[in-house]
C-alpha cells in the first residue's frame, strides 16, 4: 500500500481549511483516511499551521510521501523532515 502525506479540504465555498492527513495514495481527495496529522488555515495566517512532528515521522519512516504542499508547510514551519 502506497502512502501519502497530503492535503484535504474543508470549509465553506471561498472558505477553506485543510487537514494534513495520511492515506492510501489511490484514495481520493477526500476520501478515506488513515490519521490526521495536522491543519492548515489559508485564511488565517498567523499561527494558522499546526503539525504533529512526531506521527509525520513515523508515516515517513514507514514509508509515507509527502506531498509538495505538506513539504512546503513543513519548511514553512521551520521544522525538517
Amino acid at each position: 500500500m502506497a502512502v501519502s502525506i497530503r492535503l484535504t479540504r474543508g470549509g465553506a465555498k471561498k472558505k477553506p481549511f485543510y487537514r494534513v492527513i495520511v492515506s492510501d495514495s489511490r484514495n481520493r481527495r477526500d476520501g478515506r483516511v488513515l490519521d490526521i496529522v495536522g491543519f492548515f488555515n489559508p485564511k488565517n495566517r498567523e499561527d494558522s499551521i499546526t503539525l504533529k512532528m512526531d506521527k509525520i515521522k513515523a508515516w515517513v519512516e514507514k514509508g509515507g510521501q509527502l506531498s509538495p504542499a505538506v513539504k512546503k508547510l513543513i519548511k514553512d514551519k521551520g521544522y525538517s523532515v
